[in-house]
C-alpha cells in the first residue's frame, strides 16, 4: 500500500488518486485502494481535485483470459456449482471494470470544471463497486471457485475507449446503457439462484441491484446537468450520442419500475429500442 495511506497524509489529488487505482493490477488491492479513496475524500484528507492522466488500459491480473462477448460460454443456473460459478465470475469481471470505468471519469475529465457534487456521486460508486466486487470474490471461493479461472470479455472497457473524448458520450452509454441493462437482468439471476437454493448469492446480488439503481440514477442527474450547460434536449442528446457509440442494441424487457426509480422514463428509451 502506498505511503500515502498508510500515514494519511495524501499529497496526490484526486485525480491522482484515481489514477493510481486505474493503474492497480491486483484486483483485491484495485478495490482497497478504490475504497480508501472514497474514505479520504469524505474525511477531507484530499484537498484538491488535480490532474490526472489515465492510461488507455487499466492495470489487470495476467488472469481472466479476455475473450470477444461472443466466444465467453454461458452456463446455466442450477443447484450444480459449475454454473452459478461461472454466473458470479462473469459478475465479479464486470464489477472490477466498473471500479476502473468509476475512477476513470474522475480522472479523465477534469477540464469540465465540474462542481464538488459531481466527485462525491462517482466516489460512492466506485466505492459501491469496489464493495461488489469484493463480495462476489468472496462468494466464489466459497463456492470453490475464485476470480480469473473463467474467460471474460473486455466489452465495458471498449464502451469507456469509445466515449473517452466526451463526458456527456460517456455518460449516456456507461450508467444510461450498460448499467441500466444491469437493472434489466438481474431479477431474473436472483430468482434463479433462489430457485436452486443459492440464498447467499442472490443476497449478494440483491445488494449489487439495489446499489445500481443509485448509479444509473447519478448518470442521469449529471448526464442532464450537462445537456442543461450545453443547451441540448436531454432526450434527444442521448439517443443521438448512443446511436453514434453504443456499438449493441437496447434489448427489452426493460425493468421499467427500477429504470423510472433511478430517472430514467420509458420514452427516454423507448425510440431506440424500437428503431
Amino acid at each position: 500500500m502506498p505511503a500515502s495511506l498508510e500515514n494519511g497524509d495524501t499529497p496526490l489529488g484526486l485525480a491522482g488518486r484515481a489514477v493510481a487505482v486505474l493503474q492497480e493490477t491486483d484486483p483485491a488491492q484495485k478495490a482497497a485502494l478504490a475504497s480508501a479513496m472514497a474514505a479520504d475524500w469524505k474525511a477531507g484528507r484530499i484537498a484538491a481535485i488535480g490532474q490526472g492522466n489515465p492510461p488507455e488500459r487499466p492495470g489487470r491480473p495476467r488472469e481472466p483470459e479476455l475473450k470477444r462477448p461472443g466466444e465467453v460460454r454461458k452456463r446455466k443456473i442450477n443447484r450444480g456449482t459449475t454454473g452459478r460459478i461461472a454466473l458470479l465470475h462473469a459478475l465479479a469481471h464486470i464489477e472490477l471494470n466498473a471500479i476502473d470505468l468509476a475512477c476513470d471519469i474522475i480522472a479523465r475529465f477534469t477540464a469540465e470544471d465540474l462542481p464538488r457534487a459531481f466527485y462525491d456521486d462517482w466516489l460512492l460508486v466506485a466505492e459501491e463497486e469496489a464493495k461488489h466486487y469484493l463480495l462476489l470474490a468472496q462468494r466464489l471461493e466459497q463456492l470453490g471457485g475464485h476470480y480469473g479461472a473463467l474467460p471474460a470479455h473486455d466489452g465495458l472497457w471498449q464502451a469507456s475507449e469509445e466515449t473517452a473524448h466526451d463526458l456527456l458520450a460517456r455518460l449516456a452509454v456507461v450508467p444510461l446503457v450498460l448499467e441500466a441493462r444491469g437493472l434489466d437482468v438481474t431479477p431474473a439471476m436472483i430468482a434463479k439462484l433462489q430457485t436452486a437454493e443459492d440464498h447467499e448469492s442472490a443476497a449478494v446480488l440483491t445488494v449489487i441491484y439495489e446499489d445500481e439503481i443509485g448509479h444509473v440514477a447519478i448518470g442521469k442527474r449529471w448526464f442532464d446537468h450537462l445537456c442543461e450547460r450545453r443547451g441540448l434536449d436531454p432526450r434527444e442528446s442521448w439517443q443521438d450520442l448512443v446511436r453514434r457509440h453504443f456499438r449493441g442494441q437496447l434489448k427489452p424487457p426493460f425493468n421499467e419500475a427500477a429504470r423510472d426509480t433511478a430517472g430514467l422514463p420509458a420514452d427516454f428509451y423507448a425510440r431506440l429500442e424500437s428503431a
